[in-house]
């Protein structure tokens, strides 16, 4: 997916979470551990500034300090945050940037966070929307983006960080609805699950069960589930 692309999906992704701003912060979200609607909205307004950050100031160790607690000081905060956020991604994609995987590279520059941070809000705002009763759809093509992004950038920080170990097997994933498809292990595939882009991604991200109604399993299903448990993802 370009760049352009990206940012579109991004500027409407957090278009849809502030939205998601105007009740009750106390609500909790059940796709987040214990944390709140509130609690989320911080964490993606401070990680927007630390990766805004990340693009301008060429490092890791930014540390936003935290929102207020008053509901529209919050909104305030989040909207300072996601133009903070815009305005530096609002850049050539070989820009230069610090980025957290693999350690210490820069060539990905720019790009790189163009993609993650579109990815995580349109996770977030999937979170937001569904402890809120009324989840709206994933884009496929950017869902797409997000499978890809966990195979070829989570689930290998996972297990440089000591968070997991190196798959034994190879899974296969198909997306229905876009034909795009991954494979994460070594080898040829001991397993193939086939669902729509959204479905595989919310799955990847613990917010779907792998034995849903949405999954069609073919092959070695527990080892394929063994690779799932990786964690993949933080």
């Amino acid at each position: 997916m370009d760049s352009a692309s990206l940012l579109r999906h991004l500027d409407r992704e957090l278009g849809a979470f502030r939205s998601c701003l105007g009740g009750d912060l106390s609500v909790p979200v059940p796709t987040c551990g214990d944390w709140t609607l509130h609690d989320l909205a911080e964490h993606l307004g401070s990680s927007g500034l630390w990766s805004a950050a990340a693009v301008t100031d060429g490092h890791g160790d930014f540390s936003a300090a935290p929102a207020p607690r008053d509901p529209c000081l919050l909104v305030q905060w989040y909207d300072e945050a996601v133009a903070a956020l815009l305005d530096a991604l609002d850049a050539d994609p070989a820009t230069p940037a610090w980025i957290f995987h693999p350690p210490g590279v820069s060539d990905h520059g720019v790009g790189f966070w163009q993609r993650r941070r579109s990815l995580e809000t349109l996770i977030h705002r999937w979170d937001a929307e569904h402890a809120l009763g009324a989840a709206r759809p994933l884009d496929p093509e950017l869902a797409g983006e997000g499978v890809a992004e966990v195979f070829d950038t989570m689930a290998p920080r996972q297990i440089a960080r000591g968070r997991a170990r190196p798959p034994r097997h190879a899974l296969r994933l198909d997306a229905v609805d876009t034909g795009g498809c991954w494979s994460y292990g070594p080898g040829s595939p001991v397993a193939a699950v086939a669902a729509p882009a959204e479905d595989l991604l919310l799955m990847l991200w613990g917010r779907r069960r792998a034995d849903g109604p949405e999954f069609t399993w073919k092959g070695d299903r527990g080892a394929a589930l063994a690779v799932l448990s990786g964690p993949l993802v933080p």
